[in-house]
């Protein structure tokens, strides 16, 4: 049989460079273990902080170490793209936030005309935008937090306009409630509010990162994960549970060890499970999403009340993140999975 050769694209130009590199590491691994071996050889293919490609012996040296490279490159080399990629019979990218996950890259790989894992341009760019998601979740009748949306003219804008936004912002959802800018990944840029002052502050910092804003109350609720994977008939894995001791899942969070335990297994009962893991299809499908994705929940004890928060068509990859976690928890071993995923892309 002749092995598949797969471009395993990471790096990229956001603030998740790192995280990027560590899933890389982690799907490198899976593919020289158990029979992956024998039906794939890996090409890595790592972008640059300042946006080169780089193919072969280059990107090889950031996996083995797993650390960035430093300095900055002639910018005439931009938008170069290594002589390997010609070969390349799948793409694996695993490039995380904006330019990565948002339908930018998708629409590259499908002008190349070579099959990648993971959503298309649609369901990439409308799972990376909180406003374009949650949209096409209520289109879908699925259950959310209350929200609004701003933009960031209406923010800077003029001395007497602020304060009434402000003021609309406080009579529709009340205290506490979280600012979000549009496009970021990985709680880049979320804050969470209790006051009038903390509001406004929130809201200038939130459109220095975007030019859209959405704005969410705050519920007393436990947060709930579950896995998808598949195309055009997929399955949803076991549920998860996050628990942490910080105010909210920020990015310090995220991705400081020990901040946050993942429960796997969550301890909810049985009907709750099966109600996420319908829920969690139908917003695969309300976002047209394929492969992969995270779909996370709040789950109102009190009340058994499940509402939908967000989807990740893109999420965190390394051995220890939730997505693998979940499904090796559902029977699907860290390499099984990569070579699953290989496998949606090539049939789609």
């Amino acid at each position: 049989m002749t092995k598949k050769l797969v471009g395993l694209l990471f790096g990229g130009r956001s603030g998740e460079h790192e995280v990027s590199i560590s899933s890389a590491r982690a799907i490198a691994a899976a593919l020289q273990a158990d029979t992956n071996q024998t039906k794939y050889e890996l090409l890595p293919v790592y972008i640059q902080k300042d946006g080169i490609w780089q193919a072969g012996e280059v990107a090889q040296q950031v996996l083995d170490t797993g650390k960035p490279l430093q300095g900055e490159t002639e910018k005439q080399q931009l938008w170069q793209f290594p002589s390997q990629v010609t070969q390349i019979d799948v793409w694996f990218p695993i490039l995380h936030g904006p330019n990565g996950e948002d339908g930018t890259i998708q629409g590259l790989l499908s002008l190349m005309q070579v099959p990648f894992v993971g959503s298309g341009v649609l369901g990439s760019a409308v799972g990376m935008d909180k406003i374009a998601m949650k949209t096409a979740f209520a289109q879908a009748g699925l259950p959310q937090v209350k929200y609004m949306v701003v933009n960031r003219s209406q923010i800077w804008s003029s001395p007497c306009v602020f304060p009434k936004l402000c003021d609309e912002i406080e009579a529709t959802l009340d205290y506490p409630c979280f600012i979000k800018p549009a496009n970021l990944g990985s709680s880049v840029g979320i804050t969470k509010v209790t006051s009038r002052s903390q509001l406004e502050t929130a809201l200038d910092s939130a459109a220095s990162y975007d030019r859209r804003i959405i704005i969410e109350a705050g519920v007393v609720a436990r947060e709930v994960e579950c896995a998808v994977l598949g195309n055009d008939n997929p399955k949803a894995s076991v549920i998860g549970e996050i628990t942490y001791n910080s105010d909210f899942y920020d990015y310090e969070t995220k991705y400081t060890e020990g901040l946050a335990q993942l429960l796997i297994p969550a301890p909810i009962p049985e009907n709750i499970a099966t109600q996420i893991r319908e829920i969690s299809l139908a917003a695969f499908a309300a976002i047209d999403a394929a492969g992969l994705s995270r779909v996370d929940f709040f789950y109102v004890e009190e009340t058994g009340e499940l509402l939908l928060n967000e989807i990740n068509t893109l999420p965190g990859f390394t051995a220890t993140s939730m997505y693998p976690r979940l499904w090796q928890s559902s029977g699907v071993e860290f390499p099984q999975l990569v070579d699953r995923l290989i496998q949606f892309a090539l049939e789609r």
